[in-house]
């Protein structure tokens, strides 16, 4: 009977043995595009059964609607009525984007024993283990999105797969890769030969970028609570059902990262519009008929806004400045890469928002409806010049703040030092 028994030493090799990498990698790319569309298909079924208690249809028409909801999120686009809809709830990217983060960083720390250790890779070593993994996610993920795509096609919706995998390599390469390199470690490992100012620079770019779409989903939210009254009488129009209006409701939520993002764009100055020859601006506001939709009823008045909401266009760079300071507040560098680190993270900061800001946009019905979205060759002027100045003025503020610190406690500046220090002879003398 003990000949039947694992051997203490067997035991400890089979634990230290790592699992495939390939298997590892491939199924968490599976799984983490699986996560959120059961969800999204449960929710579905759940929403054909509460309009009108399963009398039409099948259960399987509900799972439909919700991978279309699924690969709408992925950029996929769906035809609705013969009316072509291009613009992404980018709520449901961003649940997908956070089940990629999760089971990313769970791949990375599965695969953290593979390749080269941190001595072998800090001497220079080559290590694909990274790549690889991501290359494997990729498919994994990829492999879900095609069948998905295959089995919610027909006449009446018709996804676009290539729309579909290149959102996916988008977000493979944005939120995947970073997730896989941070869970197995290299992340930290590459870091260390980054020079300062740029992670300094890095660290401005994510609080910027973080704060500004804070503040402009902040915006937005209280100019829906001031028009809610609106919002609920286009609600009451349609005369839905109590479940009818809780999936309504939902819909809305998906578009609040856009709706959040064309407020930045019109706190920036250029503004949005909401379909064909429209405007929306703290300049002007020039609307035509609108699709009843309560997110809508967040829309300033018809005409010249008064005179104190153009004030309002000061808070892109107030935020900058108040993000880059708190970033860079005790980074010990010189004042020349303090400055070239908050103007720097500052532009980066502008530029992704403006990317982000392009990517909330799109078709929204047939005719005037075929545009929606902010005015993105202006939003990138204007994001990277507000951002940009804003960041460098709060980094020139963490340069006085040493500056006054060193003289509180008797230290010379950095200049100083360097003009006092005495010359070295080069022969060491």
């Amino acid at each position: 009977m003990t000949s039947l028994l694992t051997r203490p030493d067997a035991a400890r090799a089979d634990a230290a043995r790592p699992r495939p990498l390939v298997l590892i990698a491939t199924l968490g790319g599976v799984l983490a595009a699986l996560g959120p569309l059961v969800v999204l298909m449960a929710v579905g079924i759940i929403g054909w059964f509460a309009t009108d208690a399963g009398v039409h249809g099948a259960p399987r028409d509900g799972m439909r609607v919700g991978a279309l909801v699924w690969l709408a999120g992925h950029g996929s686009g769906v035809t609705v009525m013969g009316a072509r809809v291009t613009i992404v709830p980018l709520a449901i990217t961003g649940i997908a984007a956070w089940s990629m983060w999760r089971l990313g960083h769970r791949v990375g720390d599965s695969v953290s024993g593979h390749g080269p250790d941190a001595d072998r890779i800090s001497d220079g070593e080559r290590d694909f283990t990274v790549p690889t993994s991501i290359l494997l996610f990729f498919a994994g993920y990829a492999v879900v999105a095609v069948v998905v795509a295959t089995l919610a096609a027909g006449s009446t919706a018709d996804p676009s797969v290539p729309h579909v995998m290149g959102w996916t390599i988008l977000m493979t390469a944005l939120v995947a890769a970073p997730a896989i390199a941070v869970g197995s470690g290299r992340a930290a490992i590459w870091a260390a030969f980054t020079p300062p100012t740029v992670r300094a620079g890095a660290a401005v770019a994510g609080a910027v970028l973080r704060a500004f779409v804070v503040v402009s989903a902040l915006v937005f939210l209280v100019a829906l609570a001031v028009s809610f009254g609106d919002a609920a009488t286009m609600t009451s129009r349609l005369h839905p059902s109590p479940a009818e209006a809780g999936l309504y409701a939902l819909v809305n939520a998906a578009f609040v990262p856009n709706a959040s993002l064309f407020t930045g764009s019109w706190l920036l100055g250029p503004g949005f519009a909401v379909g064909g020859a429209t405007l929306v601006s703290p300049g002007a506001v020039v609307l035509g008929p609108l699709p009843v939709f309560p997110l809508l009823a967040a829309l300033p008045a018809v005409g010249t806004p008064a005179g104190w909401v153009g004030a309002l266009m000061a808070l892109p760079p107030l935020v900058a400045a108040v993000s880059a300071f708190r970033a860079l507040r005790g980074r010990a560098l010189p004042w020349d890469q303090l400055a070239l680190a908050g103007c720097g993270g500052g532009l980066v900061a502008g530029f992704a928002f403006a990317v982000l800001a392009g990517l909330s946009g799109g078709a929204a019905g047939p005719g005037r409806m075929r545009f929606i979205g902010p005015f993105v060759p202006d939003v990138y002027f204007h994001a990277m010049t507000a951002c940009g100045v804003g960041a460098l003025l709060g980094a020139v503020g963490v340069v006085l703040l040493n500056r006054r610190a060193n003289k509180v406690w008797g230290l010379p500046d950095e200049d100083d030092a360097a003009a006092t220090e005495p010359a070295r002879d080069p022969a060491g003398d």
